[in-house]
């Protein structure tokens, strides 16, 4: 945008494909510089800047922090070959009539570029700008913006590989041992796209006294760099829980998924900014501090390649898993409730869940609240005969 004068009616940048979304290494860039005037101009010359940088900018302390980096600088001269131009090189517009100024430049190739981002203490911005130089008077300026993603591919052997971990942790109770929780999980690969299923496989032992509950979630971690410092933010982006684990129990995860948001791809190539994902599997315990489990992963971009064979055998053992449920077929026309009028208001509060906002209100022991269910109406169901292969999972 350019704060308009009263001599110029139009001036701005246009793309040649406006609904390109965005540009890749080794894409060109063309459009065009529209002109049009109210009164009559005298233009010394139409320059244009193509530019792409990375900035960092925070306060720590009373000291201000804040780093560029620039990865895109291209500067050309713009003609009109249908205009004619006096001896200095100036062109004199007018009014009714509509000026081009066509431009074209290439980006660098892959690799020497990063993605377009805008975070909490930085960002990366590319953008055109024209600059129209007008003897004895200022320069005026209109910009441009565009979005530049550079290609991550995620079928690579080292993002297919699977990867895990196991934890575990002690619990003490006023300096007094409490038994200890632990986890082992283990996902098939690192390598991920927006709107896939992370499956995960888990186990969870509790030996403590008290009532602990699992969960997992993914995690975007922003590194800002600047003046020799480092600043970090954490971001939850999306989480699954499990059930309550009791005193002695322990619990299992078979394939539990939790799907990837519409999120950025990993920026890893940038100096100063930095976007790394991870899944996070933890134990919440109340009134300790949780046990952790974090696992790398790599966000790529969409539309690279064909899927993995890992990730096609994936998509067919759980649809072969789902395939193996009993389907179980209800009894047509049930009686209707409305006639029942026993008061079934609960005497007692619900009972409190541990939810995803762990805070340090969640209880220690839950307590049950004893309330009766009103009897369904007496109708006669049909008993199936079916097949299906039960697991039952051992007993820790």
């Amino acid at each position: 945008m350019v704060a308009m004068t009263k001599r110029l009616k139009t001036f701005q940048v246009v793309f040649t494909d406006p609904s390109k979304t965005f540009y890749c290494g080794g894409d060109r860039v063309c459009g065009r510089v529209e002109v049009e005037v109210n009164e009559v101009t005298r233009v010394s010359a139409m320059k244009l800047l193509g530019l792409g940088c990375a900035k960092v900018e925070y306060a720590k302390g009373k000291q201000r922090c804040r780093q560029e980096a620039e990865y895109l600088r291209h500067e050309e001269v713009l003609l009109m070959d249908d205009q004619p131009s006096d001896s200095d090189g100036s062109v004199v517009l007018r009014p009714g009539n509509k000026y081009n100024y066509t431009f074209g430049f290439e980006l660098p190739q892959q690799g020497q570029l990063v993605s377009s981002y805008k975070g909490k203490f930085g960002y990366v911005h590319y953008y055109v700008k024209a600059m129209m130089e007008r003897p004895q008077q200022p320069t005026l300026e209109c910009k441009k913006p565009f979005e530049v993603e550079e290609p991550l591919d995620i079928n690579t052997p080292d993002l297919l590989s699977p990867t895990g971990g196991m934890k575990e942790k002690k619990v003490t109770c006023m300096f007094i041992p409490d038994g200890q929780v632990s986890l082992n999980v283990k996902i098939d690969r690192r390598g991920f796209c927006e709107g896939e299923d992370i499956c995960i496989n888990a186990k969870f032992e509790n030996t403590c006294s008290r009532i602990v509950v699992p969960k997992a979630a993914i995690i975007a971690k922003h590194t800002y760099q600047a003046n020799g410092r480092t600043k970090v933010f954490r971001q939850k982006l999306s989480s699954v829980r499990g059930n309550h684990i009791i005193s002695g129990m322990c619990d299992a995860w078979q394939g539990k998924t939790i799907r990837v948001p519409k999120i950025k791809p990993s920026m890893l190539g940038c100096n100063i900014i930095r976007v790394e994902y991870a899944l996070m599997i933890y134990i919440h315990i109340p009134g300790s501090e949780k046990l952790i489990q974090e696992l790398p992963l790599v966000i790529g971009t969409a539309g690279l390649g064909s899927r993995s064979s890992s990730v096609s055998s994936q998509e067919g053992s759980v649809s072969s898993a789902s395939q193996s449920w009993v389907s179980l077929r209800m009894p047509s026309n049930p009686p209707s409730y409305c006639d029942i009028t026993r008061d079934c208001r609960l005497d007692q509060p619900l009972t409190p869940l541990l939810d995803d906002f762990d805070g340090d209100d969640s209880p220690i022991f839950m307590n049950v609240p004893s309330f009766q269910f009103p009897p369904p109406p007496a109708y006669t169901e049909t008993e199936e005969e079916f097949n299906g292969n039960a697991r039952m999972m051992p007993v820790c």
